[in-house]
């Protein structure tokens, strides 16, 4: 898993980075397979004028999915960083169990080859030997 922190309007201390990263690795390490980059920039809206401008947006590359885009605002940038990152953990694993849910599914209507249903044949004797009814 590729991370990427960027920071606008403040430089980015060491400590920040570090929490970024721990964050990160907390929420989405269980499908870490699954994540080819991670990209955080974090923000500072209003500048120096104060208020709840600190924001962090979190955009996730999943392989063979949409990437996924989390961005949340505090007055606390520490709270911005651990809410998003929360929340890209989540919605991650719902991505992911959504995928593997459409991958198990079949079409409506059709069966596999060579699966019987219980009590069922898959061919009657008549068209495997070509014997008429």
């Amino acid at each position: 898993m590729h991370i990427i922190i960027q920071a606008a309007g403040f430089d980015l201390s060491a400590g920040l980075r570090e929490h970024v990263e721990r964050r990160i690795h907390f929420a989405l390490d269980r499908a870490s397979q699954y994540v080819r980059k991670v990209s955080i920039r974090l923000t500072d809206v209003n500048g120096p004028r104060g208020g709840e401008d600190k924001r962090c947006r979190i955009q996730v590359t999943v392989a063979g999915a949409p990437d996924l885009l989390i961005e949340d605002t505090e007055p606390d940038l520490y709270v911005a960083i651990d809410r998003a990152a929360d929340r890209s953990g989540r919605t991650l694993a719902r991505l992911l169990a959504r995928l593997r849910e459409h991958r198990h599914e079949s079409p409506r209507g059709t069966r596999s080859r060579g699966v019987a249903i219980a009590g069922k044949p898959e061919h009657d004797g008549a068209a495997l030997t070509g014997d008429a009814a």
